[in-house]
């Protein structure tokens, strides 16, 4: 897998994408120990809608970003991400009002959901092959499961002999660091757009969004996100609650539980670049999907007897479980998408995907939290996990098999040399070819 890291140009973006991260696991610590120092007792209120502001910044600004990427360098569209999100991380230990960390929260937010699709987007041109792009994928899924399990360490590390206030300059430099990484890198001219996008901006906004709804395999995708969404809110929203409050363990053991999910995740991301040299994405993903049920039901068995000796290590492999299942679905995600788009929408459909994808987290999330609070850990699992069940049903009937998703079919308006064209046969009344089914100006029939 890490021989992808020979090509310079990856090497230099994969390593922004580890410090940048970093940089976010502290200032996600920090900001912790800030709204306690702004709120107090109401610090949990706070995090809660900083949290809901992150979501809503990331549906709402991704797609924005999307419908003007094409005109932008995208270099500097990620540079200039970089530079903000370091400078909203240098004021941040100055505030001294709950509405200032909002509205901070919400640029530094912002910047990310402007960063991170062009990254995904730019991968696939650095990348052409698709053994290489797979390998990327499972080395990015790698990189935040580690993060999620170094960063809190780091930072407690750092918190013995420092300030919780330096944490941010920590983050500062790392997206500096990030910065410097994507000025280096010499990256390929994006495919010219042969077809330009006409319309309003509302129009090139959606139009990520509309080729995900007109794409079979990405409308499956749509409810993928929703089975991932369900499972990853019980993670992160309930963890706490089932070591603490169910199994009545030490703090500590909450650490030790969401490590066990990451641990699930990068077992899985390690093995799946050779399962996807012999299996599709489809094969992988769906399975991936519709075990999440199975693992909520098991959940749903711990719920119900309570406490005692042998829940604690069936939640560590439950949570494990969670983690494989959810990398299953999401490590191929950037090939699929890949393979569904022509190059010159993948910004596009890269912001529609981050979008959609935490537009699910925004409904699941609160579901997480308010069903575990009012009705029951054990309403909670049954909820989630009909989200999931039903989410993982409906992309199995939305996803066509192989011979349904490769499409032969003519291009008879098409110019000699143009450069969908590039492995077509001419016939008798057009270009002749097939792929997988693509939504765009040039198959709207």
């Amino acid at each position: 897998m890490l021989s992808v890291l020979r090509n310079r140009i990856y090497r230099h973006l994969f390593t922004a994408q580890v410090i940048a991260l970093v940089g976010t696991g502290l200032a996600t610590v920090a900001l912790g120990l800030l709204a306690y120092d702004v709120a107090g007792a109401d610090a949990g209120s706070v995090l809660g809608t900083a949290l809901a502001i992150k979501m809503v910044a990331y549906v709402a600004i991704a797609p924005a970003i999307g419908a003007v990427a094409d005109r932008l360098p995208r270099r500097a569209l990620m540079v200039g991400a970089d530079l903000t999100r370091g400078a909203v991380a240098l004021v941040l230990p100055f505030v001294d009002q709950v509405w200032q960390v909002y509205v901070l929260i919400f640029l530094l937010q912002a910047a990310s959901a402007a960063f991170t699709p062009t990254f995904q987007a730019v991968i696939p041109d650095v990348l052409p092959e698709e053994r290489d792009y797979t390998q990327a994928l499972s080395l990015s899924r790698l990189a935040y499961d580690l993060e999620s399990l170094f960063s809190p360490a780091l930072a407690a590390a750092l918190l013995s002999v420092i300030t919780y206030n330096w944490l941010f300059l920590g983050t500062t430099a790392g997206f500096l660091a990030s910065a410097a990484l994507v000025v280096s890198a010499i990256l390929p001219k994006p495919l010219a757009t042969t077809t330009p996008r006409a319309g309003s901006v509302y129009a090139k906004a959606t139009a990520g969004t509309r080729l995900f709804f007109a794409t079979p395999q990405l409308r499956a995708l749509l409810a993928l996100n929703l089975a991932v969404a369900a499972a990853s809110a019980m993670v992160t929203v309930n963890s706490v609650v089932y070591v603490r409050d169910q199994l009545g363990r030490s703090a500590a053991d909450v650490s030790l539980a969401l490590g066990a999910y990451g641990g699930g995740s990068v077992i899985v991301a390690l093995i799946l670049p050779r399962v996807l040299d012999r299996a599709s994405d489809r094969a992988v993903m769906l399975p991936g999907a519709l075990l999440l049920t199975l693992v909520f039901a098991a959940l749903g068995a711990v719920t119900a007897a309570g406490s005692g000796g042998w829940q604690w290590p069936a939640l560590l492999f439950i949570w494990a479980a969670f983690g494989a299942a959810c990398s299953m679905v999401l490590t191929p995600t950037g090939r699929l998408i890949r393979r569904s788009v022509p190059p010159e929408e993948r910004t596009s459909a890269f912001a529609a995907q981050f979008s959609l994808s935490h537009s699910c987290w925004l409904l699941t999330y609160p579901l997480a939290g308010w069903l575990g609070a009012e009705a029951g850990l054990q309403s909670a699992v049954v909820a989630l996990g009909a989200i999931a069940l039903t989410a993982g049903l409906l992309a199995v009937r939305l996803w066509p098999t192989k011979n349904r998703l490769v499409v032969e079919h003519e291009h008879p308006d098409l110019r000699d040399g143009h450069p969908h064209l590039v492995d077509a046969v001419r016939g008798p009344n057009g270009w002749r070819h097939s792929h997988d089914c693509l939504a765009d100006a040039l198959h709207t029939g």
